[in-house]
């Protein structure tokens, strides 16, 4: 075990105090973790749009002072009682959801929505005994997502920690805990486009991109990128986008213009943006016969997906999709070794670079729309 097993460690994270203002860099205490529990030092982490929507706070109950962060990769500084899987030293990604492999779903070939560990926004604590790891004087600060990455230090159920290859680099891999795994999922465990396929993305974002990378590693003929900012669409001509549709310059409906464009309709098309509009123009834009669209944006909550119901009859299949149908524990470090074998290119996500104590960068940069991930080194 290591020097520090068992005792609080005070270290510097990244607090919320309030809902859309900067960051504070605070030392806070991490306590030792508990049953089934595992502390992790956490060497990168990056931002990700979901920190930004709940540091935003609109639309959902606010709970500050907060930690966030999700997208990371560590090393296991000390695990709690019950925990076999993990030991200290060993390399982790955290993940946002997890997989207890006990529950239905988490035993199921076809689901990852583990009932134990399925992502909850609004716990700000630990569900082993209602409390959180995180204190500044006394003063509890809460989690997020149970992974709590802006920090130096963090606590998390074993079952949202990946374990992986110790030769692959932490700074670049850090990305594939959530919205890289998303995109990419979504087109090779969801949609499985066959080669030589046409597959259509609606939106150029990085979880976007990454389902362009997913139908590029599919060997798609065409991959179709569809995007309101004109500035995204050079950029993503790296990730194997052929074709740019942008719906500002078409007064048709997106899913006429698609078809028009592929004879007939995409074979499939995977939706990243969360629009109603955008959901339904990537269904209805599928070939009949055999056209597969895959949602992956979330939608507001009284959304209503409207399309007639011939369009379904004529064979064409909707699916929907949670962090691309990957379950943490057993598929994401497979997901690493795509990196390692040269298969999956991560290195054009990584557009920008900043030291912990710069944090409130990144969350500029992401304001303004530049770049894609911004990689946060805890190691001023």
């Amino acid at each position: 075990m290591s020097s520090t097993a068992g005792l609080v460690i005070p270290c510097r994270a990244a607090v919320a105090w309030e809902a859309g203002k900067p960051l504070v860099i605070e030392q806070v205490e991490v306590a030792p973790p508990q049953t089934m529990e595992v502390r992790i030092n956490v060497k990168y982490t990056s931002l990700c749009r979901t920190d930004i929507y709940f540091w935003e706070s609109k639309g959902q109950t606010p709970l500050f002072p907060r930690i966030f962060g999700h997208e990371a990769a560590g090393i296991v500084e000390s695990v709690g009682i019950g925990v076999t899987e993990l030991k200290p030293g060993d390399h982790v990604l955290p993940v946002f959801t997890g997989e207890c492999k006990e529950c239905r779903h988490c035993k199921s070939e076809e689901s990852n929505m583990c009932d134990l560990l399925r992502i909850n926004t609004d716990r700000g604590v630990m569900l082993n005994d209602g409390k959180s790891r995180f204190s500044i004087k006394g003063q509890p600060i809460n989690h997020f997502l149970g992974t709590s990455t802006f920090s130096e230090y963090t606590v998390l159920h074993v079952g949202c920690l990946a374990k992986i290859n110790p030769s692959a680099p932490l700074d670049k891999v850090c990305v594939v805990s959530c919205g890289i795994s998303t995109g990419l999922g979504a087109t090779l465990n969801v949609a499985k486009p066959k080669r030589g396929s046409v597959v259509a993305v609606f939106g150029l974002g990085a979880v976007g991109l990454a389902a362009c990378e997913g139908a590029r590693i599919a060997g798609a003929l065409r991959i179709i990128g569809v995007d309101r900012n004109p500035h995204r669409f050079e950029y993503a001509k790296k990730f194997g986008v052929t074709d740019f549709v942008n719906p500002k310059d078409h007064q048709k409906p997106m899913q006429e213009v698609l078809v028009e464009m592929t004879d007939g309709g995409v074979d499939r098309a995977i939706e990243c943006t969360g629009n109603i509009d955008a959901m339904i123009s990537a269904f209805e834009c599928v070939h009949d016969g055999w056209g597969v669209a895959v949602l992956v944006g979330v939608p507001h909550k009284d959304a209503v997906f409207m399309t007639k119901p011939i369009n379904i009859l004529n064979e064409r299949t909707l699916k929907g999709t949670f962090f691309g149908n990957y379950k943490p524990r057993t598929d994401i470090p497979k997901v690493v070794e795509m990196y390692m074998k040269k298969e999956l290119e991560l290195d054009k996500f990584l557009t920008h670079r900043v030291k912990f104590s710069e944090i409130n960068k990144a969350f500029e940069l992401m304001l303004k729309g530049e770049g894609l991930r911004c990689i946060i080194s805890m190691d001023d």
